[in-house]
């Protein structure tokens, strides 16, 4: 634990150096000063049983809600502590209602473990996908306290199940089960020697499904789609909006773009007002009438994007220039035929929709123009890719409902 413990102070000197330039390393550093001394304070008028969620950011959180809000509706009694690592998910899920309580995690050192886990005294602890603080995990295991770890993937080529990685498959020893994604994670896991492994699927098939039932209002954008059809961009960056901007020049005037970037300062949303010239509104700023006779809306918020695809006929999904394509599902639920770049391997559900002609991935403003413009005028390939798409959520769905019924052996001797 020595090597561990000193990379873990490391790192926190390291964010601490780079927060006086940093904005998110400043947010890093000063969302944890007396951290420990905020939960103690919390947690020493709280006499119901906790359940602990921990969630690294954003993404995680998509993965974890489905299982909180589960947890709300079948055990009443337990309450949610749920912590974050990065600020770009405490920040903007600080006050969600599902949980009771919302924090920063803790630095990972042996002294805030100790304390952490002694002043919540959690239940059950839930890790969501890729998680994993060892003196955490030590000092939850040392109170017999069960350590599950929700929507969790695992390859081969992970530092766990290298050579050099016995000291990790140790430590994995104490978790008190996996739910994994796939029978690949369940495979890697049972051949490392951990058996304690259960294939589930990942909860943001229920999620999406879950956001796409839910009624949702906003007159700007619904006067903005009236009556045409909409490519609805999602988490663009400039490489993605450059082929946007020339498909948009390009493509028939009845086509609309809702644009909503993955970041939205205000030079950024500024710079891409500007771009489309008069063809474009923003959101925060337009009117119903205003956005109607518009050819392009800039969303200028963050927290809406998964509820927008629902005005959409097509998806363009931002990162695939990056390292990889933002999340793909919550346009997928709604049977959009999808576009996004070509760093698109690393997930799942982009390599099954490419195969099953539900997405389309492109290299170039020409491969874009090109390929965009034969789904939209090809009925039967746009059919079939929103057919694919709507298939896809279908098979996947249930695995909170698994991890619930597991869940339920820790949960209801608490």
């Amino acid at each position: 634990m020595f090597l561990y413990n000193q990379t873990i102070n490391g790192y926190t000197a390291a964010v601490k150096a780079a927060s006086r330039f940093n904005p998110k390393a400043r947010l890093w550093i000063e969302g944890r000063h007396q951290l420990i001394e905020q939960i103690s304070d919390t947690f020493s008028q709280v006499n119901e049983p906790v359940v602990w969620v921990h969630c690294a950011s954003l993404g995680e959180f998509e993965q974890g809600r489905p299982v909180m809000e589960a947890i709300r509706a079948q055990h009443p009694g337990l309450k949610i502590l749920l912590t974050f690592f990065s600020p770009s998910g405490y920040e903007i899920r600080k006050n969600y209602q599902g949980a009771d309580w919302v924090f920063y995690l803790p630095s990972d050192t042996p002294s805030h473990a100790k304390a952490f886990v002694e002043a919540v005294k959690p239940v059950a602890a839930i890790f969501v996908k890729y998680e994993f603080w060892f003196n955490f995990m030590r000092e939850l295991h040392s109170r017999e306290t069960p350590i599950v770890v929700v929507s969790a993937i695992f390859r081969a080529r992970h530092p766990f199940f290298r050579w050099y990685g016995f000291w990790f498959r140790r430590k994995l020893q104490m978790v008190s089960r996996f739910y994994v994604q796939n029978e690949a994670s369940g495979a890697v896991l049972r051949h490392a020697g951990l058996l304690q492994v259960m294939v589930s699927g990942d909860t943001r098939f229920d999620r999406v499904k879950a956001v796409a039932s839910q009624p949702f209002s906003q007159p700007v954008v619904e006067a903005f789609a009236a009556g045409s059809k909409v490519l609805v961009a999602g988490s663009t960056w400039p490489p993605d909006e450059a082929l946007l901007l020339n498909l948009m020049r390009k493509a028939t005037p009845h086509i609309k773009l809702l644009i909503a970037p993955h970041e939205v300062d205000e030079p950024r949303v500024t710079q891409l007002v500007n771009d489309f010239a008069n063809q474009a509104v923003r959101l925060s700023k337009a009117t119903p009438d205003e956005a109607a006779g518009a050819r392009v809306l800039v969303v200028d918020s963050i927290g809406m994007l998964s509820q927008l695809y629902r005005f959409g006929h097509f998806a363009y999904i931002g990162g695939g220039f990056g390292v990889g394509t933002h999340n793909i599902l919550e346009a997928a639920v709604f049977g959009l035929p999808l576009f996004f770049g070509p760093n698109h391997q690393k997930f799942r559900e982009t390599i099954d929709l490419v195969r099953l002609r539900g997405a389309f991935p492109v290299n170039s403003a020409k491969c874009l123009e090109n390929i965009f413009n034969k789904v939209a005028t090809d009925e039967y390939l746009y059919h079939q890719a929103h057919r694919a798409c709507l298939d896809y959520i279908e098979r996947n769905l249930g695995a909170t409902d698994v991890i619930m019924r597991g869940l339920k052996r820790f949960l209801a001797a608490r």
